[in-house]
């Protein structure tokens, strides 16, 4: 007769002599001890908690390094659903309050069905972390390898499918100010979140009861060369190295009250017609330079400005005051009736000349996929949030590079989130952008999504070398260098014009020669030593089958 053991199985503790049960904070399993559940749900809650704060607005970067370890700890010598269930509470305790912001403009429901989706994500890299278990105990030096491999594959999943994606909260973007930063340009967000995971790993290496406090100390040291070992790397190599250009940057602000929806979206209009007009006025009384290019952000034009005379009028003028061409994000329907979110060059003279269209737009607000399936769906949770989708504004994505030419030089041509995806923003690069551009609308959300933002930006700059810049209706806009370092950030719900000389480049860094390379390299070895963690669990539970009494 043979016996299965249940790894699951846990130590009942003796009962205590009051009578009264108490919870074990570890109990025994089939690979030693592990937490009780009730500790890993809680230490699970708490990783995520910290994640959020590793993020801006709080930026306290380290806490990304002690949330990876600690749902390494929380999973580990558990079966993989306990670990997809403690994963995926990890992950909610994470989204819901880093995506808080999305909830100000869908509503709640959308707010948490997109977490529970992401949240998948982290429930997924639980389970597998989970089913690791028995090889890190076999290989204890893995772990920390493992844990950066595991990280890396479950971000490219979330920023793959479904839907194309969806990549915020990727570990990198919350190293924008950390020293794991000055890595990006070697290897992109992929090698910065492989670094943070890799670091958390090694410290898990280090206090998960090792009795050799040598090896402690020298696991503890790794982590410190995982974290501040990029500041070793000549990042000054890719410094831009190209002529310098003016560019202005126009924030015009939302006015919100008193005003239906037509009158909102001309104001705005107004408002950066008004900030540039004034800045024109200081030029040409010689309190400021004239520069060789304006910026305004996204959605600067929700009135057609092709179509309508009225802005056309009203930003042909602008541009012929300030002398110089004006790239403006606008709304724009062809002679199909297709609807595009456009980035537009408005020439002084010739008016609008070229025009990039969104490549990515957003699923369930720039577009809804299966419409009709989700539109019931919705109807069925409740009736407004199938009216939202019925207002989704349908936008048909651009089928050109992100390069947009203005001034005789080049900017990428990247919209709102489109910063978040690395192909865009590398495609824009390898197809000649000179300066890193992002016009974004943060109208509808709150200051803690648009910094979210801002510190991709400043990891893009590092990325591929480039100066850059962020142009938001109501803030935060600023510049970066190929560094990260932010300068003239701006307020949030402020009118403001910001400027500055940048300098081009033409340069490419290995990041964006690399492309998707160190991404694929990464997850197919997590799906190999996957695969080998499965094989060697299988083999034990073989083994475990054949056993006498």
């Amino acid at each position: 007769m043979s016996t299965v053991i249940d790894r699951d199985a846990q130590e009942r503790p003796a009962p205590p002599t009051s009578g009264r049960p108490r919870l074990a904070l570890t109990v025994d399993s089939a690979y030693g001890r592990r937490l009780g559940l009730p500790a890993a749900l809680m230490l699970a809650l708490a990783s995520g908690g910290a994640a959020v704060l590793a993020f801006p607005p709080y930026g306290w970067w380290p806490l990304a390094i002690v949330s990876v370890a600690g749902l390494g700890a929380a999973v580990h010598r558990r079966r993989p659903r306990a670990g997809l269930g403690i994963g995926f509470v990890y992950g909610m305790a994470f989204f819901l309050p880093l995506l808080a912001w999305s909830s100000t403009q869908v509503g709640q429901w959308p707010w948490v069905f997109l977490c529970a989706l992401e949240a998948l994500g982290t429930g997924i890299l639980g389970a597998g972390l989970a089913a690791c278990s028995r090889l890190i105990d076999r290989h204890r030096w893995a772990w920390a390898p493992l844990t950066g491999l595991a990280w890396v594959a479950q971000e490219s999943l979330r920023s793959h499918q479904p839907f194309d994606g969806f990549p915020w909260g990727r570990l990198a973007f919350s190293q924008a100010e950390a020293p794991t930063a000055a890595a990006a340009w070697l290897g992109g967000p992929t090698l910065v979140s492989f670094l943070v995971a890799l670091a958390a790993g090694l410290i898990l290496t280090a206090v998960w009861r090792s009795p050799d406090w040598r090896k402690t100390a020298a696991f503890a040291a790794a982590a410190a060369v995982a974290v501040f070992g990029p500041l070793a790397l000549p990042i000054g190599a890719t410094a831009p190295d190209g002529d310098s250009v003016d560019i202005a940057v126009v924030q015009g602000n939302v006015p919100r009250l008193g005003l239906d929806f037509n009158e909102q979206r001309r104001a705005v209009l107004d408002n950066h017609v008004n900030a540039t007009l004034d800045l024109a006025e200081a030029v040409n009384a010689g309190r400021a330079d004239r520069p060789d290019l304006v910026v305004w952000p996204e959605n600067a034009s929700d009135i057609d400005p092709i179509n309508n005379a009225d802005a056309y009028e009203l930003i042909s003028d602008a541009a012929a005051a300030i002398g110089a061409p004006i790239v403006l994000g606008g709304l724009v329907t062809d002679d199909s009736g297709d609807r595009y979110n456009m980035s537009i060059v408005w020439d002084p003279v010739d008016g609008p000349v070229f025009m990039y269209a969104k490549q990515h737009p957003v699923p369930f607000a720039e577009y809804v996929p299966y419409k009709g399936f989700f539109r019931t769906v919705a109807g069925w949770i409740d009736p407004r949030m199938a009216a939202g989708i019925d207002s989704v504004a349908g936008f048909a994505p651009g089928t050109e590079p992100g390069v947009i030419p203005a001034a005789g030089f080049t900017i990428s041509g990247s919209i709102c989130f489109e910063v978040a995806f690395d192909h865009e923003t590398r495609e824009s690069i390898r197809e000649g952008a000179q300066i890193m551009a992002v016009q974004t609308n943060n109208a509808t959300f709150d200051t803690n999504e648009a910094q979210q933002q801002l510190a991709m930006v400043q990891l893009r700059s590092i990325e591929h070398g480039r100066d850059g810049l962020m142009a938001s209706t109501v803030g935060v806009s600023a510049f970066t260098d190929h560094t990260g370092t932010l300068e003239q950030a701006t307020e949030f719900n402020t009118a403001a014009v910001i400027q500055k000389e940048l300098t081009l480049s033409e340069r490419t860094t290995p990041a964006t020669e690399a492309g998707i390379l160190p991404e694929a390299i990464l997850t197919g070895a997590a799906v190999a030593v996957l695969a080998a963690a499965a094989a060697l669990n299988l083999r034990h539970r073989r083994a475990d089958r054949r056993s006498p009494d």
